[in-house]
C-alpha cells in the first residue's frame, strides 16, 4: 500500500480523534534501491512531523519508506497506537516509539528503536520476546537534562530554594545569620547505576567539587570495561569512565548496602527497573543512610523506592531530604501522603525535557538505521536476560 500525506482521519471510523493526526509516507525518492528499500519504518512520537528529517532519510536510504504519527493530542494527552488506522501499521517492519502497540500491529517488525532509555514497558510483549526481533533504546539523549535536574534538585535543598520561594509568597526576609547552607566541594555523590546519566551527574558534580562513587551490576577493573558503550552526546557524560574515586560492582542488596553504607551526601538512582531492582532502597537502606542523613534523588522508576519507607525516613529524619521525578503509581494520587512529606521535591516524571531531545532522538535513529543498512553493530542493543 502506498500513502502520501493524507490525514489519519481517511483510514478511519473515528475523525473526532483521527482527525487532530496527521501521517506522512515517504516512498522512494529515486535511484537505485538501497539495503532498507524492502522496509517501513514508522515513527510515532508525540511531536509534530520533521519534514526535513524525512526528506533526508528517503534521499539518504534508498527506497525506504518512512511514515511519520504525531503521537500526541492538542490537549497533550498521548495518542494510542489502536486510535492510528491499522493501515498505518500494514508492512511496517522498523518501529520507533515509546508505548508498546499491539503484537498484532506489527507482525513484521524486524527492529524497535524505542525512545526511552529502558524497556520496562516491553518484557512481556510478544514481539519482544522475540529473538529475531532486535531492540535498542534511547539510553545517552537523556542524560544533559536529567542531570542538570539532579543536580539542580541538590542545589536547591542544600541552598534552602523552596524555603524561600514560600517566604516570597508572605513577603517575609529573614536575616541570612539564621540560615544553614552547604555548599557541595567536599561532599560525596553515590550513582547507583553508572549508565549514561549517572555519568553526565558525576561530570557536574565532579565540577562542583564532589568526590564520586559509582556502583555497576557487573565488576569494571580495567580501563576498557569502564568505558561508556551507549550512544553519548558530544561533550557530555565520562566516556572513559575516570571520574568515579571508587567502584562497587554486585547483585544482591548485600552489595547495594555496602555501597550505601559509603558516607554519601547524595545518592542519585539511575537504573532501570527489573523484578532485581525492584523496592532496591527500602527500610533497610535507609536505615544505612540514615548515618549521613543522605540527600536521595530518583530519575529512574517508582519501583525502586519503596514509597512507604520513603514517607518515614523523611517524617523521621532519617534522611535530610529527597526529590523524586518518578513516583509508584504515575500520575501520584492528589491524596497520597508524599505529597505533604516534609523536605519532598516531586514533580510530574519531565527531568528527560528539553527542546533538545528530540533532536538527540533521531540522531540516533539515524545511526541506527545506518547500521542496519551496512550490516554493523547497532547501538544501544537492549539484552534480554537483563532488560536494559
Amino acid at each position: 500500500m502506498s500513502f502520501s500525506r493524507v490525514a489519519i482521519s481517511s483510514f478511519t471510523e473515528r475523525p473526532s480523534l483521527a482527525a487532530l493526526l496527521v501521517m506522512s509516507t515517504v516512498e522512494e525518492t529515486g535511484g537505485d534501491a538501497g539495503p532498507l528499500s524492502n522496509d517501513v519504518l514508522l515513527v510515532f512520537y508525540p511531536f509534530p512531523e520533521r519534514k526535513e528529517w524525512i526528506e533526508h532519510i528517503t534521499n539518504r536510504f534508498k527506497g525506504l519508506r518512512v511514515r511519520w504519527v504525531s503521537a500526541i493530542n492538542p490537549d497533550h494527552s498521548v495518542v494510542k497506537a489502536t486510535d492510528v488506522a491499522t493501515e498505518l501499521w500494514d508492512g511496517v517492519t522498523i518501529l520507533s516509539t515509546f508505548m508498546p502497540p499491539p503484537a498484532e500491529l506489527i507482525p513484521n517488525v524486524r527492529f524497535v528503536q524505542v525512545t526511552s532509555a529502558g524497556v520496562d514497558r516491553w518484557p512481556s510483549h510478544p514481539t519482544y520476546q522475540n529473538e529475531n526481533v532486535r531492540f535498542s533504546t534511547s539510553n545517552g539523549i537523556h542524560a544533559p537534562q536529567i542531570a542538570e535536574w539532579v543536580i539542580g534538585a541538590w542545589l536547591s535543598h542544600q541552598h534552602n530554594f523552596l524555603h524561600y520561594a514560600s517566604n516570597m509568597k508572605t513577603g517575609t526576609w529573614e536575616s541570612p545569620f539564621a540560615a544553614r547552607i552547604q555548599d557541595s566541594t567536599g561532599r560525596r555523590i553515590g550513582i547507583l547505576g553508572y549508565g549514561a546519566i549517572g555519568r553526565q551527574c558525576a561530570r557536574l558534580a565532579s565540577v562542583l567539587g564532589m568526590e564520586v562513587y559509582a556502583y555497576t551490576r557487573g565488576e569494571r577493573t580495567t580501563p576498557e570495561s569502564r568505558k561508556d558503550d551507549s550512544y553519548c552526546v558530544p561533550g557530555t557524560g565520562d566516556p572513559d569512565g575516570i571520574l568515579p574515586a571508587k567502584w562497587f560492582h554486585g547483585t544482591s542488596r548485600e552489595n547495594v548496602n555496602e555501597f550505601l553504607a559509603q558516607g554519601l551526601d547524595l545518592l542519585v538512582i539511575s537504573l532501570p527497573l527489573t523484578p532485581e531492582t525492584r523496592h532496591i532502597i527500602s527500610g533497610e537502606q535507609f536505615e544505612i543512610l540514615s548515618k549521613r542523613k543522605t540527600f536521595v534523588v530518583n530519575i529512574a522508576r517508582g519501583g525502586h523506592i519503596n514509597q512507604e519507607a520513603l514517607q518515614k525516613a523523611l517524617e523521621t529524619g532519617q534522611i535530610r531530604g529527597a526529590a523524586l521525578d518518578v513516583t509508584d503509581p504515575e500520575p501520584l494520587p492528589n491524596d497520597h501522603p508524599l505529597w505533604r512529606a516534609p523536605n519532598l521535591l516531586i514533580t510530574p516524571h519531565v527531568s528527560w525535557k528539553t527542546d533538545h531531545l528530540w533532536d538527540r532522538l533521531l540522531d540516533i535513529l539515524e545511526l541506527n538505521l545506518e547500521k542496519l543498512a551496512t550490516g554493523k553493530p547497532l547501538i544501544n542493543v537492549v539484552n534480554r536476560k537483563l532488560h536494559y
